[in-house]
């Protein structure tokens, strides 16, 4: 949900001239300060650096006052305690004293408010272990008539230690409780297959999930145990720094490396996805293609118990935070990683990995052939706006969709389905490429910083790499990138948007600043980085993306339509407005355009699939309203059966099937006779493809875009003027 903008280098260098001048002697005081050991010191350097950068480089940063102060309490204490099972009303008191200075003592460096709140913190969760641990030592009593109010937002603090143990009793009663009946259902259904099946007790099946939920909470309080001061210190800066808008955070080290990869596609590593196991980290998932995966060595539940840098002394990492293992692990390109783990049949094996850069292939761009009514269509999708900023020849998503769509061209295609639904967001530069890949040249997208005059995105490419009909495919999740992709193409009127309502309604441009940069000479170790919202980008018609989105030509129901999970619904979210328009040139193809559009809308007003997913998104809403759950048990089953009856009615949602078969292109289809877990990925797609109601739609959207030629007319920016509005 947290779509990341990086903007043009040029303006990314311009802010980093800026500041360093203005840091020149921030820089020299702080070296001549500290000399000997800074770490005491390290929060505060980064309290005075956040503010400073914040300052010089924020698109229009939030006054600093009561307001704001007030606003950091609220978000920090939800951050740290947000189901309320930590904290007591009279911890949440004390700390009230801070919730009016909390903007002070962000400007004054001064910390007391978060050593306090994280050492109550500390002790509150100790007391928690013991306190569940007590609780799952004794049978429940199903049969007492109690109710849990889930309602975390509402509901008040506990008043004295009887409040909480007695909530943290009802909230693991719940757990139980619903794995106990689901136990149930199983136990019966073995029963009526097998008539002499002999039924677990009763007893049996409550202890084990005492049992179970024993484990859980013991393996979340061993994830919680490897968070260190650090992390909760960045917890506390960041609800400082998303005071100043949604998306404007502090990066910790670690965070900023899953940034990094998360925006390439991109590790140097031996490609595997790790996770914690008690004490124990454990191989999840080998990535396809990568040196672990080629290696066929290591398997997904191996046990890692040391790990040696080539040939130096091999280091224990049991107990170790999953963190500190991947730094050992992560290394680069052609450097050797000797790990000693516990295979799953339980031998001890040192295996030896030569680390390489690995491409997580779900991030990347990739296309599927359909026929429909004796025509060929092409789907791409598009998970996110990727690029690798370190290495101009590396993928990035704009060479990639060009890619895609010339070996769809290759295949005779007759329209094109790009689906960007739930992308985030990413390259503001890969926009620009992938919608010039639609139009024969203009206008993209404006961009404008605090003070200074906009700038216009060009694609000056007179050449269409695709000029058939086109459909974006987008959902309330489509953020950013996503959303200028898609503005452009409607303000263009080259294709058509169709999916949810409205996309996110993300309209800001950050850039990642490397704090480190702006301290020199000061042992403090990595610092991390500020991404922070530096520009706001505006639609060729003038009107911005923020809060507003891009609305669909055409709007399918959506299931969770109703829900509260847009821009629009974050009190601190920057506002909406508009500039003037670009000077651009839409297309139309005659009438075939709004008629299109048109049979689209009648078509999902009569679809019975259609009608049954409007109808699902308002139960949702409502069951969603629902906080209260009983912890009896005849009246939870009667409740869970009561529910199942009502959502038998929306099954058919997920049995749909829209008869359509969705291919490969040649060259991958070569690919995964040679790799069977892209073959296993790509079947997988493919099946969700058809099931899929809206690629069903959008491809009959295609069907009635057929025609042969387009006729491109200029519009007057000073026509468009007044007539502008917000879209």
């Amino acid at each position: 949900m947290n779509a990341i903008i990086k903007f043009m280098k040029r303006n990314y260098k311009i802010l980093i001239a800026v500041l360093c001048l203005s840091l020149t002697l921030f820089a020299f005081k702080m070296n001549a300060d500290k000399t000997v050991d800074p770490d005491p010191n390290k929060d505060k350097t980064l309290l005075e650096l956040l503010a400073f950068v914040i300052e010089k480089g924020h698109y229009n940063p939030a006054e600093i006052n009561d307001e704001f102060s007030k606003g950091i309490f609220k978000d920090y204490i939800e951050a740290l305690d947000p189901s309320k099972r930590f904290f007591l009303q009279s911890d949440i008191d004390e700390f009230k004293q801070y919730e009016l200075m909390l903007d002070d003592s962000f400007l004054n460096k001064d910390i007391t408010f978060f050593n306090l709140t994280y050492a109550r913190l500390m002790k509150r969760m100790e007391e928690s272990k013991k306190r569940y641990k007590t609780i799952l030592a004794q049978p429940f009593n199903y049969t007492v008539d109690e109710t849990f109010n889930a309602d975390y937002e509402n509901i008040p603090y506990a008043k004295n230690l009887a409040e909480i143990n007695e909530r943290w009793r009802k909230q693991i009663k719940l757990s139980t409780l619903s794995s106990l009946v689901t136990k149930q259902k199983i136990e019966d259904e073995k029963k009526k297959k097998d008539p002499s099946y002999k039924m677990k007790p009763f007893e049996e099946l409550e202890k084990e999930t005492r049992e179970s939920s024993l484990k859980s909470l013991d393996d979340n309080f061993s994830v919680i145990k490897d968070l260190n001061r650090d992390y909760w210190f960045s917890v506390y800066l960041n609800s400082i720094m998303a005071r100043f808008d949604p998306h404007t955070s502090y990066f910790a080290p670690e965070e900023k490396d899953r940034f990094d990869v998360n925006i390439s596609g991109k590790l140097e590593g031996i490609g595997a996805r790790l996770t914690k196991k008690n004490d124990f980290t454990q191989i999840d998932e080998l990535i396809s293609g990568g040196p672990a995966w080629k290696g066929k060595e290591l398997e997904a539940g191996d046990l890692i118990l040391k790990v040696a840098q080539g040939n130096e002394e091999p280091v224990d990492v049991v107990g170790m935070r999953l963190d500190d293992v991947v730094k050992k692990i992560k290394g680069h390109k052609g450097t050797i990683v000797k790990l000693t783990v516990k295979k799953v049949d339980g031998s001890i094996k040192v295996i030896s990995i030569v680390r390489d850069v690995v491409e997580i292939e779900e991030t990347y761009a990739k296309s599927s052939i359909v026929e429909k009514n004796g025509l060929k269509y092409g789907v791409i999708y598009l998970p996110k706006f990727y690029i690798d900023f370190e290495n101009k020849d590396g993928r990035d998503a704009g060479k990639d969709i060009a890619l895609e769509v010339e070996r769809l061209k290759k295949e005779n295609i007759n329209g094109i389905v790009l689906d960007v639904r739930d992308d985030g967001g990413g390259s503001l530069t890969t926009v620009v490429d992938i919608a010039g890949l639609f139009i024969e040249e203009g206008p993209i997208v404006q961009v404008k910083s605090a003070g200074k005059k906009k700038e216009v995105l060009y694609d000056k490419d007179k050449k269409i790499e695709w000029d058939g009909p086109l459909v974006i495919m987008v959902n309330s999740f489509s953020a950013s990138a996503s959303e200028i992709l898609a503005a452009a193409i409607q303000d263009y009127k080259r294709g058509i948007i169709i999916g949810s309502k409205q996309t996110y309604g993300k309209g800001t441009v950050q850039n990642v600043l490397d704090l480190n940069q702006f301290v020199r000479n000061v042992n403090y170790g990595d610092l991390g980085a500020l991404k922070i919202t530096g520009q706001k980008f505006y639609r060729i018609n003038g009107g911005s993306t923020q809060l507003e989105g891009v609305h669909s030509d055409v709007v399918m129901p959506d299931r969770y339509a109703y829900l509260k999970m847009g821009e629009r619904d974050i009190d601190n979210a920057m506002p909406w407005d508009k500039i003037d328009p670009a000077d651009y040139s839409t297309w139309t193809s005659n009438q075939n355009f709004n008629r299109a559009i048109e049979n689209s809308r009648n078509r999902i007003a009569q679809n019975p699939q259609f009608k049954l997913i409007e109808d699902n998104a308002k139960w949702i809403d409502v069951k969603n309203k629902e906080n209260t759950y009983s912890l009896n048990i005849q009246n939870f089953k009667a409740t869970q059966e009561q529910v199942e009856n009502e959502g038998k009615k929306y099954k058919p949602i997920s049995d749909y099937k829209n008869n359509l078969v969705f291919k490969s292109l040649p060259y991958e289809e070569a690919e995964m006779k040679a790799d069977a877990a892209l073959k296993e990925k790509r079947d997988a797609w493919h099946q969700a493809l058809s099931k899929d109601v809206y690629v069903e739609e959008a491809l009959n959207v295609l069907d009635d875009l057929q025609t042969k030629g387009l006729v491109k007319t200029t519009v007057s920016p000073k026509m468009k003027k007044d007539k502008l509005v917000k879209s």
